[in-house]
């Protein structure tokens, strides 16, 4: 797909306090369908441990960490060291690089096996990514609610949800994560699978 085509289909989520972005189809059908296969296959997956109130659980989903070497990630008690660029990985990173203006030196995937996998609400703002971070995150497979919610919903009640579709991208820059949080929630659904790539820079 010509990168004309892709700005084009561009979509800004305009919200107090960030800077967001939706591509709805930034991958055709057929290369998503085969980035989907190759990654599911190809990818080393981990099922992490995580520990919550003093309790050890398992985190609801399968997870992996590919980049740069050296530039390995910790959160919540997980340390991930970077397993080299696949030729997948590398193909879908130079296509979203010129949408997102930077260089991704890493990447987060995460595997939903079926509706049950999800990821709890967070703010991708660890030390290791900068003041500013700039996360892309390509969706592939099933399509799942990515829900938001400012930090101070509570008071303000600001929230927004997107449905993110085969071969999307969802860019995430400026001060978003410093001031909302994101989730996928569970569905009762019966849906198939889904990989999520959120592309990083560690500093």
């Amino acid at each position: 797909m010509q990168q004309s085509l892709v700005l084009e289909q561009a979509r800004e989520i305009e919200l107090p306090d960030a800077e967001l972005s939706y591509y709805p189809r930034l991958f055709e059908t057929k290369q998503a369908d085969s980035f989907l296969d190759k990654l599911k296959d190809g990818i080393e997956w981990t099922q992490n441990t995580i520990r919550f109130y003093g309790k050890e659980s398992l985190v609801p989903r399968l997870e992996a960490w590919y980049g740069d070497e050296g530039k390995s990630y910790a959160y919540s008690g997980i340390h991930m060291d970077p397993k080299p660029w696949t030729e997948e990985l590398n193909i879908i990173k130079h296509q979203i690089e010129p949408l997102a203006e930077v260089s991704f030196n890493s990447v987060l995937i995460n595997y939903y096996r079926n509706g049950k996998d999800r990821v709890a609400w967070h703010s991708d703002d660890e030390r290791e990514l900068g003041k500013n971070p700039v996360i892309g995150s390509v969706s592939l497979g099933a399509e799942r609610k990515f829900k938001l919610r400012h930090k101070q919903y509570k008071t303000n009640g600001l929230k927004h949800e997107v449905t993110l579709r085969h071969g999307s991208f969802l860019l995430m820059k400026g001060s978003t994560q410093h001031h909302w949080m994101h989730e996928i929630p569970r569905t009762a659904k019966p849906i198939g699978p889904r990989i999520n790539l959120t592309f990083r820079i560690i500093k």
